[in-house]
């Protein structure tokens, strides 16, 4: 695992398989990472590209439920949700400082069954997350150039926009870092004008509206868009192991992505619900182009529309860079064959997690985007359940393992600050639609058919798997 080659050999332990009665590889003997580490802002970019990539989807909240309830759920929403989420991340990463990041922390709690369901759901949600951006920039791209609106046109472009940046993935995880950092600022600031220009014009008693007479509330929507802009937090830790200290670096990063995404959300919400008043029902994704239209002029709805295309460009880098380091942790852990961890001669980079995780990407990217979003928050809903339930018996489990970042919270507030956030988690999944039932529930089968079937290859020897143990720090 990468984040042991920084420690001492001492470190180190080499113990037998117990499946195989083979001897477990030692970290130190594993083949040091040849490509730069990432830094603090690359990371902080990442870290927002995982989450947000800006204000591009939020649009559908306050077609749901009006201005008041989109404003209050971006207020809201991040404190019960997204701040818990990043505390819970920046323990357990600075503890478990590898590529496996959340499969290694759902198995130093419950065991190799448990690291396996939480590598299957969290790469699911991963990859059909993924199919989520090449589809929101086509939306974008279509008020530019109708041609792209359906037919074979928008399915061309959307697996050419595919394999395309999945390339640049492959170049190397520091370039898609400062190819983040770029695009974050780029695909900002045409927000930042659209807002200001709007100022003037802002009527504080339209951020009290519940909606318009008439419209129905569609709370699947509403939560579910919630639910999708700001969760995801804890994907950066499956890059743990590319990081330069880590240890001091994750936590700042989070604190700092945590203010970027909060504010970029709420400041143009704030800004066009208040400066506009248009029909409820236009508030779809890729509104604010329009919105930047009327408040401005045509210049400026074109530039928040390269901006949607950057953003979702950075939105896909990063979370394709999760998915396909997160295929490394699992083959690190022996959950996946050695295959798996397999990187590039040239770049280093895990030529192998990045073609399987673009080959679902486009298989699932043909689905209707309120389905992809729905499905994505499912999975990850099982996922962050079973996290949640990893880090508070972890702290019961190893009260002495060194954590470098510690949630500054007891075991019982550490409880009831999990709960809240689990009880909107079990209500997002109660509300799901019978074809996302349906597409989380063969995942999760599948999850479990593949665990099983791994025990027996590694019994029968069909295929090669790494098995590397580290002794982490006690205090």
């Amino acid at each position: 695992m990468s984040g042991a080659e920084s420690k001492p050999e001492s470190m180190v332990v080499s113990s037998p398989n117990p499946e195989s009665g083979e001897e477990y590889l030692p970290i130190s003997a594993a083949k040091p990472s040849k490509s730069k580490k990432l830094t603090l802002i690359p990371l902080i970019f990442l870290i927002y590209f995982e989450v947000a990539g800006g204000p591009f989807g939020e649009e559908p909240a306050v077609k749901a439920a009006g201005p008041l309830l989109a404003i209050l759920g971006f207020l809201i929403f991040p404190f019960i949700w997204s701040v818990p989420e990043a505390l819970i991340t920046a323990e357990l990463s600075t503890a478990f400082p590898g590529n496996g990041g959340f499969v290694i922390w759902a198995d130093q709690a419950f065991g190799p069954f448990s690291g396996s369901l939480m590598g299957t759901w969290k790469f699911f949600s991963g990859v059909v997350n993924v199919a989520a951006f090449p589809v929101l920039c086509m939306d974008y791209l279509d008020k530019l150039f109708p041609v792209f609106s359906s037919g074979l046109p928008r399915k061309l472009t959307l697996i050419c926009f595919t394999l395309v940046f999945s390339f640049l993935n492959y170049t190397g995880l520091v370039i898609v870092g400062y190819t983040a950092v770029v695009l974050g600022v780029i695909s900002l600031l045409p927000f930042i004008i659209m807002s200001s220009i709007a100022i003037p014009k802002i009527r504080p008693h339209r951020w009290g509206s519940l909606g318009q007479k008439g419209v129905k509330r569609n709370w699947n929507l509403y939560f579910n868009t919630l639910f999708w802009n700001l969760n995801f937090w804890d994907s950066v830790s499956v890059l743990a192991g590319e990081v330069e200290k880590p240890q001091k670096t994750f936590p700042r990063a989070l604190f700092a992505a945590v203010i970027l995404t909060c504010f970029a959300y709420l400041i143009p919400l704030f800004a066009m619900t208040g400066s506009i008043d248009v029909d409820q029902k236009e508030w779809e994704s890729g509104f604010f182009a329009t919105a930047a239209a009327i408040v401005s002029g045509k210049w400026l709805q074109i530039w928040i529309e390269i901006g949607a295309v950057l953003s979702s460009i950075g939105l896909f880098e990063a979370q394709l860079s999760s998915c396909a380091y997160q295929l490394v942790g699992m083959a690190d852990l022996s959950y996946l064959p050695r295959i798996f961890a397999r990187r590039s001669k040239w770049f280093d980079t895990p030529w192998v997690g990045i073609v399987l995780s673009t080959v679902i990407t486009i298989g699932t990217s043909f689905l209707d985007f309120e389905d992809i979003v729905a499905s994505a928050n499912f999975l990850y809903s099982l996922g962050m359940l079973l996290e949640f339930a990893s880090f508070l018996w972890l702290r019961r489990k190893m009260p002495r393992l060194k954590r470098p970042y510690r949630v500054p919270l007891r075991l019982p507030g550490l409880i009831v600050m999990c709960l809240i956030p689990s009880a909107f988690l079990i209500f997002i999944m109660v509300i799901a639609t019978k074809i996302v039932f349906l597409v989380s529930g063969l995942m999760t089968v599948l999850g479990i058919v593949w665990y099983f079937l791994m025990k027996y290859c590694k019994k029968k020897k069909w295929f090669d798997f790494r098995y590397e143990v580290q002794d982490y720090e006690q205090e």
